[in-house]
């Protein structure tokens, strides 16, 4: 039994990765359902691991389920995008403040090579996945796992809005992210609560009052 078990165990894993790619670069867009037998077939399983995957993804805040329809990609208003960046405003800063004092040479080292990154890429072909590293690494050194969980799933349930955000505004509005990514990397050298705090709050307000002026970004998907 316990090997079936780790085989399912790893089947889940394995699918759960393939879902999991698949939402975050916009392959499965928000309202989408996803079809357990049609995962399994391209998988080539069976369908218990796939509803296994589907639990995880939906803890990480990447579907949700819906009694006698399945599972689908989570399809957020205008207003319900607005609250979690207001959630991102007042959690976020509480996460590096904890995690500031603890964070090593190495991982701000890393922030700085994932900024390099950023910069370089002027056609925003890996925009979505460098910053996701470069705020998540800030908070890496937080004690409260359940803090960094929790925003794991807001930004999580977001990415969708955010691609499509980057692709309205273009590069044209790279230099302002670059401009705030470099002063929040200023106050984590220094270990400042109080400017990184200001600094990271502005850098999520100011994305949320841009998005506010994109409703078409907010449009459902053609089904």
């Amino acid at each position: 039994m316990t090997e079936l078990q780790d085989g399912v165990g790893a089947a889940s894993e394995r699918i759960a990765a393939y879902l999991r790619d698949a939402i975050l670069f916009g392959d499965l867009l928000p309202g989408q359902w996803i079809r357990q037998e049609e995962v399994a077939a391209r998988l080539g399983t069976s369908r218990l691991p796939v509803r296994e995957a589907l639990r995880m993804l939906e803890a990480e805040g990447l579907t949700e389920h819906e009694a006698n329809k399945g599972s689908r990609v989570p399809l957020l208003d205008q207003h319900e995008v607005d609250v979690v960046y207001q959630m991102r405003e007042r959690l976020e800063p509480l996460a590096l403040t904890e995690s500031l004092p603890h964070l090593t040479a190495d991982q701000i080292e890393h922030m700085e090579h994932v900024q390099a990154r950023i910069e370089a890429d002027v056609q925003l072909t890996e925009f979505l996945v460098l910053d996701r590293e470069f705020h998540l690494t800030s908070y890496t050194a937080c004690p409260s796992e359940q803090l960094v969980t929790t925003i794991s799933r807001l930004w999580n349930s977001t990415q969708h809005y955010r691609r499509a955000f980057m692709l309205l505004s273009g590069p044209d509005r790279r230099w302002v992210v670059n401009s705030e990514h470099r002063l929040l990397l200023d106050a984590i050298r220094r270990k400042d609560p109080v400017d990184g705090e200001r600094y990271l709050s502005g850098h999520i307000r100011r994305t949320r009052i841009e998005l506010a002026q994109h409703p078409e970004v907010f449009a459902a998907p053609p089904s």
